[in-house]
């Protein structure tokens, strides 16, 4: 797997878990644990060392950061428009839609290097 790829896979990974530690006592609002500070020192120290080691691939692959950093913002923006939607029942409006759709044209101007 290359180094993009990889790095791709971390950042998706990584925003799956913080929109899961950020918003997931709205997902499940039963459990008040999910409202402490400690789950977020806890998940954050899973979530960062993703981050971390997604943007040091993405610079070992493209020799600058600025790729991922904006490929990232469209990543996490696709990850949360569709967990929102997926799992608070969220439904995008034309406007959120074409926001996601500037956020996949801004992964694709980064990865392909244009």
């Amino acid at each position: 797997m290359s180094k993009l790829w990889l790095s791709i896979l971390f950042q998706f990974s990584a925003g799956v878990l913080a929109f899961l530690q950020l918003q997931g006592w709205v997902v499940w609002p039963d459990k008040p644990w999910l409202k402490s500070i400690w789950w977020l020192y806890a998940t954050s120290l899973f979530i960062a060392p993703l981050y971390f080691y997604s943007t040091k691939l993405s610079y070992e692959h493209f020799g600058a950061f600025w790729n991922m950093r904006l490929a990232g913002f469209g990543i996490s923006t696709i990850i949360f428009g569709v967990l929102a939607w997926g799992l608070i029942g969220e439904i995008p409006t034309l406007k959120t839609i074409v926001c996601l759709l500037l956020a996949l044209a801004i992964i694709l101007i980064q990865v392909t290097n244009l």
